[in-house]
């Protein structure tokens, strides 16, 4: 199966690109985005060496999806999807800062927990909790974004002092990052899914707060399935999740969790085409429509003729 593991596009109007682990981003002269969602998989802020057929595809489109149905909350990027890979939007200045949301105990807040600690990003967490259980309430824990390596954890308070946003852009950031989770709860609940952690990412636009990159994609976000979870977490069983945990388990499992000295693990393409098969899964279990997968017998003709006959129109 063909993957896009790579892009080297040179669009009418381009002025620079930019590779990042999972897109590709090309900027155009009328300050507009070109994101080419590549079939890359990344985990503990490590590139996988091979692609993932289709994933680009469902991150792509999960993300138009959201952004097209949250747009009454908050004004986002996005202008266009010319190719199933593919999405324009506006160029703006990022907020170099993640707004991380949790609702459970899982994935990096659990293991914390599991260390000891009671306080993640100023947040205090109740002692007694086993992991995956329902938080409270959803508490923000968010993280600044490293040009190299891991993002850092860091509380609302570092943030506004160390000035990397005034306190009116992160009050802001905030109302809109609970917003945003209601919405994406609901909506995964419709489909039988619990929206269990997530994050956004903002830009400033004309002195506006704008939402950007991906949301409620499974590269961003943790779904685990409602039918039946309230009986696994009491019998302390594992919750069956539609997310990219199950693939930092299998690297953990495999002795890789990005740490100095580790290498990442062979992988067998039966684990690739699961892998696949998940994130195919979670697009047609959140979106309520069956996937249709798109041609891939050349993937870089295919988008560099579709971004053409959008830009050109």
């Amino acid at each position: 199966m063909n993957t896009i593991t790579t892009s080297d596009f040179n669009f009418k109007g381009q002025t620079a690109v930019y590779h990042g682990k999972v897109r590709d981003v090309y900027t155009l002269e009328d300050q507009k985005l070109v994101m080419v969602a590549s079939d890359r998989i990344s985990a503990f802020d490590h590139i996988l060496p091979k692609g993932i057929p289709f994933k680009g595809q469902v991150l792509n489109q999960v993300a138009t999806y959201f952004l097209n149905a949250t747009r009454d909350i908050v004004p986002n990027w996005l202008l266009a999807t010319p190719d199933p890979s593919v999405a324009v939007g506006k160029a703006c200045e990022p907020i170099r800062v993640e707004m991380v949301i949790r609702a459970y105990l899982a994935g990096h807040a659990a293991r914390e927990y599991k260390l000891g600690k009671r306080i993640l990003c100023g947040v205090s967490l109740p002692e007694g909790l086993i992991e995956n259980d329902r938080l409270p309430n959803p508490i923000i824990t968010p993280a600044v974004k490293a040009d190299e390596g891991h993002d850092e954890d860091i509380s609302r308070e570092d943030i506004i002092a160390h000035g990397h946003v005034s306190e009116a852009i992160y009050s802001k950031m905030e109302a809109y990052t609970y917003a945003l989770f209601q919405r994406g709860t609901e909506m995964a609940l419709a489909q039988g899914l619990i929206l269990v952690d997530t994050k956004y990412e903002f830009g400033i636009l004309d002195g506006e707060v704008i939402l950007i990159d991906e949301i409620h994609t499974p590269d961003s976000s943790r779904y685990f399935y409602a039918d039946g979870f309230e009986e696994r977490q009491s019998k302390g069983e594992e919750q069956k999740q539609l997310s990219k945990e199950f693939v930092r388990q299998w690297l953990i499992e495999n002795g890789f969790q990005g740490l100095d000295g580790q290498e990442i693990p062979f992988m067998p393409d039966e684990f690739v085409q699961i892998i696949s098969e998940r994130y195919i899964e979670l697009y047609e279990r959140i979106t309520g429509k069956e996937f249709v997968k798109s041609d891939t017998t050349n993937i870089t003709e295919r988008i560099n003729a579709n971004v053409a006959a959008y830009l050109n129109a």
